[in-house]
């Protein structure tokens, strides 16, 4: 049995983690009372008796409770943005070509951004294959869940809120959104893509497009399509798939689902790649638990709760 303490339990992305991992009869979970939860000392010796931590914290605290670690043999998930793009730290998406070895073997990884998830999903394998450049100049839009803006966020939409939080609103406004260095870096891209994240009033859900046109790609559609058939096969939470809702995609299809279905849409002259998660689930608890599973040599889809249609 493996001993897992969630750094964080009671935001949304380790509550989810925590209400997931109770189910399991292979894990227990370290927890600490309510009083000792800012208790230097008490987190000091819970992150140090454990075989897994999930780090569910700010940047900064994140970074304090890696420093607080002194035994060697705990594995680490970090769902912050502190290490995504630091040296030693292994970026969490093992559907990706070569990362499920190096997640197994590593003890510390950074869990990807919600946003990020869905960018790197679709051009990262693109890249790799070259039938898209690597200096090509992306652009991305994204709509999310407001349970993604933590506590704060879904009090003033659950809330009182102005009528202004009744529709979808665009962030990231300056272009220097804390997901783009992950997204550029992990891609392979010499340019960041201009980043379009939108918050919507729906709790769970994220919809991710990039558009890129026919002269943008070495190939067709088709080559797409089956370029994403070849890296999300059966193994992993990420598949393929063609279907829409009657001529719409809904960005809480996979509300609840810790995968992601990733398609493409569009015709000969204009494409759009379209992945479509739980910003809750693949982008960032069901990610986090899934990491664990490979780290400890599960099934990396133990205990996820995964869409039928993918």
């Amino acid at each position: 049995m493996y001993k897992v303490f969630v750094d964080g339990s009671a935001g949304t992305t380790g509550l989810r983690i925590y209400g997931r991992l109770s189910e399991r009869t292979d894990i227990e979970l370290l927890t600490l009372p309510d009083n000792l939860r800012k208790d230097a000392s008490a987190r000091e010796e819970k992150l140090n008796s454990a075989d897994v931590v999930f780090l569910c914290l700010p940047d900064d605290a994140a970074r304090e409770a890696v420093s607080m670690l002194k035994n060697p043999s705990v594995k680490v998930i970090d769902t912050s943005t502190a290490h995504r793009i630091e040296p030693g730290w292994e970026y969490g998406f093992p559907e990706l070509s070569g990362r499920f070895e190096k997640i197994a073997s590593s003890k510390r990884i950074a869990n990807p951004g919600c946003h990020a998830s869905g960018f790197v999903a679709l051009i990262e394998p693109l890249v790799g294959a070259g039938i898209l450049n690597s200096r090509a100049r992306l652009s991305c839009f994204s709509l999310t869940g407001y349970t993604g803006g933590g506590k704060k966020m879904i009090e003033e939409y659950e809330g009182g809120h102005p009528a202004l939080y009744d529709a979808p609103r665009q962030y990231g406004l300056s272009q220097s959104h804390k997901h783009l260095p992950e997204m550029q870096k992990i891609c392979k891209l010499k340019y960041a893509p201009a980043f379009c994240p939108t918050v919507a009033p729906f709790p769970c859900g994220m919809e991710v497009t990039v558009p890129v046109f026919a002269e943008d790609i070495c190939g067709t559609a088709e080559d797409i399509k089956e370029i994403y058939r070849s890296v999300y096969n059966n193994n992993g939470a990420v598949r393929y798939v063609s279907d829409d809702e009657n001529g719409f995609l809904s960005a809480n299809a996979y509300s609840g689902s810790d995968g992601m279905g990733v398609s493409v849409y569009g015709n000969k002259d204009r494409i759009l790649l379209v992945s479509r998660f739980d910003n809750l689930g693949k982008g960032a608890s069901g990610a986090a638990i899934q990491n664990m599973n490979v780290m400890i040599g599960e099934e990396q889809t133990k205990g996820l709760v995964l869409q039928e249609k993918i």
